[in-house]
């Protein structure tokens, strides 16, 4: 590889590549609990042409190559399982374009979600993006491909519904554009031409680099409010979240269950937030919601909890610091959750099977779920925080990951931003002509099989 590292560090420069060990070391894993695999090298291109470059090289020499965002997926998308170069694009972060008429934004692929955030909050204060609850270092690019929801999911759906459109280096070195700027000048859509964004999206990496991206903008409202309902019952659940959601007036929805084996348990807490432009709106807003729950109010099998300011002013940040917090229950560094997507009336099914986990292998769940759409689907996650110190309590959270997996399929759910092992999971569901064209597709447009190899193979 030392040829290969030469020729690399005359595209991107000698500062931006590295075979050091301790830096290879950290390339090599994430917080979640994937056993590390250590890249040849690493490498920080500073522009498409960079990018288009290395990939070049990497296709010609037939060398593994590994696009990475911020690095925070957690399930260990961007460990290089078969070696190679992995591609950081932190570099890539110029905030391109704001159009503050047909609200969307195009960046540079390792452009952070913390970084248009503020820059918006800076130069367009009445737009805001839909944000993770992620540290604001992980990117928007990487976000958008694994299908990541935020703050204005109930609104708008999935992140990756809510990009206009990309710009691609492929595995042969290629540059494509896909959406209305592979026409237009202008990013504003993936509609009406032929939607190729899918060749991308949820694929691991496997199909090609992204390098910029328009993603949607929406009003940010001068007024802000959350309002907190529980019940006892998680089987009422999911009618609470098709009523409150079916209002149509709250931008973010989610359920909130921590569990601890042996202690008392939780109530699931559904979360509304939502905005306006005056405060008469937002009494107006808030009425309404309350009135869509009427009758479990009446019933008294449900109400709203009083959340005094200080607390309130914490369930609108985004991103939430509460995830985080919670993440570091054990002190170990480390942390890793099943997000799975399912249909709204697995709620109660999901919750029982989490709790089973949890009691199977002692250990603490947070689980909850965020409300996609109008209520259309939701993403169902369990939780699992551990001492990475302790390689017994590691090994508890692994497996605990897959027993939460496999409950999750046999619901009828599918895991999200599934590591290799679960991908594995999700095969021997998948309807066996599906996968034949998934591998006739990387086929077409990796025939050298380069792009983030060991993803999306039974084998």
């Amino acid at each position: 590889m030392e040829k290969i590292y030469r020729q690399v560090e005359e595209i991107v420069g000698t500062e931006y590549v590295s075979n050091h060990p301790e830096e290879l070391f950290i390339y090599s894993r994430d917080m979640g609990t994937m056993l590390p695999s250590r890249p040849d090298l690493v490498a920080m291109p500073g522009s498409t042409e960079e990018v288009q470059k290395v990939v070049q090289l990497a296709n010609k020499e037939e060398i593994p190559i590994v696009p990475m965002g911020g690095g925070l997926v957690l399930s260990g998308l961007t460990r290089p399982l078969k070696g190679g170069i992995v591609l950081d694009l932190k570099r890539m972060s110029r905030i391109l374009e704001v159009n503050e008429v047909s609200r969307f934004a195009v960046v540079e692929a390792g452009a952070s979600q913390g970084m248009l955030q503020a820059y918006l909050k800076r130069n367009h204060p009445g737009l805001k993006h839909s944000i993770p609850d992620a540290p604001p270092i992980a990117t928007l690019g990487g976000n958008v491909l694994i299908h990541g929801s935020g703050h204005l999911s109930l609104a708008g759906g999935f992140h990756s519904e809510m990009c206009n459109g990309l710009e691609v280096v492929l595995p042969t070195g290629e540059l494509v554009k896909v959406g209305s700027c592979s026409t237009s000048p202008y990013w504003f859509s993936r509609a009406p031409l032929p939607d190729l964004a899918g060749l991308f999206m949820g694929w691991a990496g496997t199909t090609g680099v992204v390098t910029k991206l328009a993603v949607k903008l929406y009003p940010n409202l001068p007024f802000n409010d959350a309002r907190a309902f529980i019940t006892e019952d998680p089987e009422l659940v999911p009618d609470v979240i098709n009523r409150m959601a079916g209002a149509q007036v709250g931008e973010d929805m989610t359920v909130a269950i921590n569990y601890r084996p042996g202690r008392t348990q939780v109530f699931p807490l559904v979360l509304i937030n939502y905005g306006g432009q005056t405060k008469e709106e937002l009494t107006w807003k808030r009425n309404l919601i309350r009135e869509s729950v009427r009758k479990y109010i009446d019933e008294r099998t449900g109400g709203f909890l009083p959340v005094p300011p200080d607390n309130r002013a914490g369930m609108l940040l985004a991103p939430n610091a509460s995830l985080t917090q919670f993440a570091d229950t054990k002190k170990g560094g480390g942390f890793e959750y099943v997000g799975s997507i399912m249909p709204l009336e697995l709620f109660a099914e999901a919750y029982r099977a989490g709790v089973a986990i949890s009691n199977r292998y002692d250990t603490v769940n947070g689980m909850g779920a965020r409300v996609i759409g109008l209520g259309h689907c939701m993403m169902f996650f369990f939780g699992y925080p551990f001492n990475r110190a302790d390689e017994s309590d590691v090994e508890r959270a692994r497996e605990a990951l897959e027993a939460s997996n496999e409950a999750v399929l046999k619901l009828g759910g599918i895991p999200w931003k599934a590591e290799a092992p679960a991908q594995k999971q999700i095969l021997q569901y998948m309807d066996p002509n599906t996968y034949e064209l998934m591998n006739r597709v990387r086929a077409a447009l990796d025939p050298k099989g380069i792009m983030n190899p060991g993803n999306w193979e039974v084998n």
